[in-house]
């Protein structure tokens, strides 16, 4: 084993070590409360003893919400003992954590001769004190599994002309509403046929929960979707959404049309910025304007920002001079900040500093939409003017039929790309 490696296994040993003791010391333990509502509810429903958004998680007023077809693919955990269940789920969301961190750091590691095993091993140790990450493995939540979904598809099929580009977007979307914006996204950048196809999967594995589970279906489009007391209160901490940031300005009775015009302000940023941006830089910010418009951001949505940030790292590392410091600067302090549990100190004080520190994490994701530096480069895709006219839109072309590089030249090819009133 040469000097080097051996440098380098120290260093991640330590960064591993200061991760553990942050997280032993700091991180709040969850027990898998969110995946013990699932595993309850699926198991209720597949035994017979009710739909299965009936079931409610014994002393406590939670349950399942969401879409049926969630509970089709949760289905096999009907079969699994609690133990079996919750190492899957915590394994599959650290496994996809570390392909995430290999598809995005690839080209840094590339740029500067740095070890793949290594970069990605320093990541690791570093997003592991990122609260929106750990409080996704502590919760038993599924955000990670899902911008899995959603980053593949991007990378491997709608980023290359796939006719199948949309298939896992489509199908994130079935399981959790919420991805749904990546569909906006195609159609804003005029993506047309990926769009389409994403939605007619939507619709297809919908339509398939319908046929399997017509009465579970039934229950949550007419009635268990619009009751807002499932999913816990509007303006509890860990809502860092718009809507948490305008319900605590007055929570006995939050301004609609503030909420409204700060939503429509956001997603008239998003659609200028995604409409000038490579494809990899459209989907990190639609991550970000995801979490901002959403009704309900828990602190452990914010995983959806971490393509935003690493994408951040790659930029300003390949930035110079006061550009690549400052983007440096900038990526160093909203990790900090987002590691930080500095908003749970201002859980009951929204007011004076509390209206700043209470809605830190939201600030955080404001500031990523604003600022993320954009290119027309997709790392690790053919070049545009080899993509299918029906997958390429508009905005990522360029006078002459080119594309357009990274403003600090082209990115080496990657290998691929219970708290109270918090709901699951």
């Amino acid at each position: 084993m040469s000097r080097r490696t051996v440098a380098q296994l120290l260093v991640v040993l330590v960064l591993a070590a200061g991760a553990w003791w942050y997280l032993a010391n700091f991180a709040v333990r969850h027990g898998s409360f969110d995946l013990k509502v699932y595993y309850g509810a699926v198991r209720y429903w597949a035994h017979g003893n009710g739909e299965i958004y009936d079931y409610v998680k014994p002393f406590s007023r939670y349950g399942f919400t969401y879409p049926p077809f969630a509970g089709l693919v949760m289905l096999p955990m009907a079969v699994l003992p609690w133990w079996a269940a919750n190492a899957l789920t915590i394994a599959g969301t650290v496994l996809v954590t570390v392909v995430i961190l290999d598809w995005f750091l690839r080209p840094v590691a590339d740029r500067y001769g740095w070890s793949r095993w290594f970069t990605v091993a320093v990541a690791a140790a570093v997003v592991a004190v990122f609260e929106p990450l750990h409080e996704t493995v502590s919760f038993g939540q599924v955000n990670m599994l899902l911008l899995f979904l959603v980053l593949l598809d991007f990378r491997w099929f709608i980023g290359r002309g796939s006719r199948y580009g949309g298939v896992a977007v489509g199908l994130a979307t079935a399981i959790k509403l919420t991805p749904g914006i990546f569909i906006l996204y195609l159609l804003v950048t005029r993506r047309y046929r990926p769009a389409l196809v994403a939605m007619v999967t939507t619709a297809a594995a919908t339509v398939l929960a319908m046929l399997v589970a017509p009465d579970a279906s039934r229950e949550f489009w007419t009635s268990a979707l619009w009751d807002t007391d499932r999913v816990g209160t509007l303006s509890f901490i860990s809502n860092q959404s718009l809507e948490g940031f305008v319900a605590r300005l007055h929570p006995t009775d939050p301004s609609t049309a503030l909420w409204a015009l700060l939503v429509v302000a956001a997603l008239a940023v998003w659609v200028v910025r995604v409409r000038r941006a490579d494809l990899l830089s459209g989907v990190a910010l639609t991550g970000v304007a995801g979490c901002l418009v959403s009704p309900v951001t828990w602190v452990h949505h914010l995983v959806w920002t971490l393509p935003a940030l690493l994408l951040l790292l790659d930029r300003g590392l390949a930035a110079r001079g006061r550009l690549r410091w400052s983007r440096l600067v900038l990526v160093t302090g909203l990790v900090t900040l987002l590691a930080s549990r500095i908003i749970w100190s201002y859980a009951d004080h929204f007011t004076d500093t509390g209206l700043l520190f209470s809605n830190a994490y939201l600030y955080a994701t404001v500031l990523l939409l604003l600022a993320l530096p954009v290119s027309r480069q997709f790392p690790g895709v053919p070049d545009l003017r080899q993509l299918d006219d029906r997958t390429v839109g508009p905005a990522d072309r360029v006078p002459g039929g080119g594309s357009v590089g990274n403003e600090a030249g082209p990115l080496v090819e990657p290998a691929s790309l219970v708290v109270r009133g918090e709901h699951p």
